[in-house]
């Protein structure tokens, strides 16, 4: 690496995790270059660009919504060796189980505050502190099921942490998926090098999650992941997280209490779950005892809890340990609960609560970092503000102290980084993980890193961490990194199912993950949200490549014909464009492939990956790269038409056809026969038919002079996929009455109307019908087969004087409005969304009406399956 450090250089006099104060870079690292072959830039932008496609592939994402942006990895690794690893390991153990003694007893005697070691007004008034939940009790002798800790190296080579996070700790899904992708781009180094696996962390997750399932649940508990749905900021992190797992990820609409238990809703019935690993903050998780507001749980679980009948992880209650605030008293808790001196210490804190503290805070405001103990608020720069702003916030801190820290800001050390033409050095922060076992706590040997912006100063540290609901989103210009730590030892290759576990021990269904990842184990069955994102994901999919093979279709046609209008080539593409546009009411070709209204193929991706997201769990990994591939193209005629160019048309739905075709194989070929991929299929053949019928009614009713009809049923067949067909069957020009024969009649036809109707029938009887009447849904099936079989394309085909086919024109009108509405019975049969209900509070006051409500919109799918 030393043409590389030529050029490379650390800010001084603080530290550098590869450089030494000489100049000379740390033994790790020249090993690392040797064994990786990075001895120039190059090397390194071409490893960059490699990680960058493959994260892009897997959609790895971080941020909500319109805020959504590809997850940044940097290719090279932090790099920690192994005496310098095993005290952080230590201190960070001793760590978690002092915030699991204090968790407890918050929630137990409180000791700790009528003995005066913790101040009262510090606990009580903090949001994470949830009385609802005092006295709960998890199985096992640690109450605190998960620690994540964000620390940085500071000048003098000591560590602290920035920051404990103890409500739903995220980034295990981005630390896995960092590690997969570093180690594939670099196999040569990975495999070479003795670097610690993550593996076993995994493996002992799942373990733990089966540890804490109560009593009850027996030898093989059902384990869930709670998640806010596809919308959440780190939905990726979860998904990925429970795919390792093989945790069924369920949403609040998935869930309900009844019998003193949790169930999951399934189209099988009602599931037990056991185990809750929790991404959604507590007080969001039960409406009736907790936040009335909220439409992220299920009303009645606290109780459920309670009585001991469900284990909730993280423990319900267990984001009081957030608050900054409890950061100046670890170190005499420490003292006092443990009789040893704190290990790792935090970064210097001072509670306004305290007179001494606060009266500190505001004569140093200028040099100090200001924080909210509620959690979310962005914190203060002091040195940032003018005196006047510096006068109205002491105001502020004085009116309400004891919502107030002041810290002292950390000067982070550095990490090499790929940046603009050469290696740069960024400050570093690092998410640890700890996670509770009967012996004690197993701390992750590796993790999540962050490099940011160039440091400037004292400024603080900002942490994509900042907020952990938006690890991985915060900071702008932030990039991860992979934490990797070195091995004296050779590094086994582990098997993919966990350790010690045989087939008699795991459930029926059991699955495992690949690599370093591990396996839960579960059953074929699916929440019903889960079997509702599949449906919407099966009919935007094909809804999107009929699209698009109608705009294939049209591009074509103009360019053989849109220098005469008036000829019959020239006439069909009118035809066929007057059809395209009513798409997307009135669009150009170019909006109806990039536009953002429904009926775009745009729209139609978006609403994919978000059902994709919403189901990761469920498809195949190969899933992810036919939508990247997609997707890319998509951007790239987005730029093109920003920039104020021609967009190229042909070439970017060529590209986005071939995704969608892989797409359609990976469907195919790769996934379970289960209800999941038959309700998925089920949205195919719904969307195929409805497309058909859509194009036949917008061009057959009315018709044209011979040639110009010839030319619009060419281009049908061509869009409908039967032009080959037709072609060695009738082995002439296109006719109309041989036209509906083949894509109307035909059960042989996969593209043909009659094939769809057929094939709903079969997948709908291995789909489970629940009690509610489905009279109606096979009644319209029933009228769509026969309707059908009385089709006659002589009577169908034939035309007034005035050139209108009428018979046709009503018995195309009488499919649509069927098969729109067989669509909507689906919906009604099998997806159920319950009602939301207005409930007090946990101390009796009225919750706001959903227009008054200050939570965030919840997205989810569902209006009762119409067009979305």
């Amino acid at each position: 690496m030393s043409d590389l450090l030529d050029s490379y250089r650390a800010p001084g006099p603080g530290r550098d995790e590869m450089v030494h104060a000489t100049g000379t870079a740390r033994a790790a690292w020249d090993q690392m270059a040797d064994l990786a072959d990075l001895h120039t830039w190059h090397q390194i932008e071409d490893a960059r660009a490699e990680i960058s496609t493959m994260l892009s592939d897997q959609w790895v994402r971080h941020g909500s919504d319109t805020e959504e942006a590809p997850w940044e990895l940097d290719p090279l690794p932090v790099i920690l060796d192994e005496v310098e690893w095993a005290g952080v390991e230590t201190a960070l153990g001793q760590r978690a189980e002092l915030l699991d003694e204090i968790l407890t007893d918050l929630y137990g005697p409180r000791r700790l505050i009528t003995e005066g070691l913790i101040p009262a007004d510090l606990v009580l008034p903090h949001p994470g502190f949830l009385r609802a939940v005092d006295g709960i009790v998890i199985p096992g002798p640690r109450q605190l099921f998960l620690h994540a800790a964000d620390v940085a190296r500071e000048d003098d080579g000591g560590w602290r942490v920035l920051a404990d996070r103890t409500q739903a700790p995220s980034g295990l899904g981005f630390a896995m998926a960092d590690r997969r992708a570093v180690a594939q781009v670099m196999a040569g180094l990975y495999r070479q090098a003795r670097i610690r696996r993550i593996g076993p962390f995994f493996h002992a997750l799942a373990t733990a999650l089966r540890e804490v399932a109560p009593p009850s649940a027996g030898d093989a508990p059902r384990i869930a992941m709670l998640t806010p749905g596809p919308y959440s900021e780190t939905a990726f992190d979860q998904g990925y997280l429970a795919s390792m797992l093989g945790l069924a990820l369920v949403q609040g609409e998935d869930l309900e209490v009844h019998g003193g238990r949790l169930w999951m809703r399934s189209l099988h019935g009602a599931e037990p779950v056991d185990v809750l690993l929790r991404r959604v903050d507590a007080e969001y998780c039960d409406p009736l005892d907790l936040r009335g507001d909220s439409r992220l749980g299920a009303a009645g679980l606290v109780q459920t809890a309670r009585e001991g009948n469900l284990t909730v992880v993280n423990t319900l209650g267990s984001g009081v340990l957030e608050n900054p605030a409890l950061l100046a008293y670890l170190p005499q808790l420490c003292r006092v609960l443990r009789d040893e001196d704190l290990a790792l210490p935090s970064t210097v804190t001072y509670w306004c609560g305290d007179r001494a503290m606060c009266s500190h805070v505001i004569a140093n405001l200028g040099h100090l970092v200001i924080r909210h103990t509620a959690p979310g608020a962005p914190p203060i720069h002091g040195w940032e503000l003018g005196a006047d702003a510096r006068a109205s916030l002491s105001a502020v801190i004085a009116a309400q102290p004891r919502q107030w820290v002041g810290q002292e800001p950390v000067g982070a050390s550095t990490t090499p980084t790929a940046g603009p033409g050469a290696l740069v050095a960024r400050p570093t922060t690092l998410r640890t993980f700890a996670l509770a076992r009967p012996g004690g706590y197993q701390v992750m040997s590796g993790g999540l890193a962050q490099v940011s912006g160039p440091q400037i100063g004292d400024a603080e540290v900002p942490s994509v961490f900042a907020n952990d609901t938006a690890a991985g989103g915060a900071a702008a210009g932030a990039t991860a990194k992979d934490l990797w730590v070195l091995s004296t030892e050779p590094q086994p290759v582990l098997e993919p199912w966990e350790p010690g576990r045989t087939d008699d021990d795991a459930p029926a269904g059991a699955t495992g993950a690949a690599a370093e990842g591990a396996g839960q184990g579960g059953t074929d069955t699916i929440s019903a949200g889960a079997a509702e994102n599949l449906f919407w994901f099966g009919r935007y999919a094909e809804r999107a490549e009929a699209t698009v093979r109608l705009l294939q279709v049209v591009a074509d046609l103009w360019a053989d014909h849109h220098t005469s209008p008036t000829s019959p080539g020239g006439r069909s593409l009118d035809v066929l464009e007057r059809v395209l546009a009513g798409t997307t009411a009135g669009g150009t070709p170019q909006q109806v492939l990039i536009g953002e209204e429904p009926g775009t193929v745009a729209f139609a991706v978006d609403r994919i990956l978000r059902a994709a997201t919403a189901v990761r769990d469920q498809l195949s990994s190969d899933t992810w790269q036919a939508l990247a591939t997609v997707n890319r193209a998509l951007d790239r005629a987005r730029t093109q038409h920003r920039r104020g160019g021609v967009v190229d048309l042909s070439r970017a739905v060529s590209r986005v056809t071939e995704g969608m075709l892989a797409l359609a194989g990976i469907g195919a070929e790769s996934m379970m026969r289960d209800v999941g991929w038959s309700l998925m299929e089920i949205g195919r053949r719904i969307e195929r038919a409805q497309h058909l019928v859509m194009t036949l009614r917008a061009c057959l009713p009315h018709q044209q002079p011979p040639a110009v009809e010839a030319g619009v049923l060419e281009a049908l067949l061509i869009a409908h996929e039967s032009a080959i067909t037709y072609r060695r069957r009738f082995q002439r020009h296109a006719r109309v009455g041989t036209f509906l024969d083949l894509l109307l009649l035909d059960r042989r036809n996969p593209r043909a109307l009659a094939y769809q109707v057929e094939a709903i029938a079969t997948l709908l009887v291995q789909v489970p019908t629940p009690v509610r009447d489905a009279g109606s849904r096979d009644q319209l099936l029933a009228d769509l087969r026969d309707l059908l079989a009385e089709g006659e394309t002589t009577v169908l085909s034939d035309a007034d004087d005035d050139g209108h086919r009428a018979h046709l024109a009503g018995f195309l009108e009488s499919l649509h409005w069927r098969l729109a509405e067989l669509a909507n019975e689906i919906a009604r049969v099998h997806f159920i969304h319950p009602v939301p209900s207005q409930w007090l509070d946990a101390v009796g006051i009225r919750v706001p009406a959903a227009d008054e409500a200050t939570e965030p919109p919840v997205w989810a799918w569902g209006n009762g399956g119409g067009v979305r």
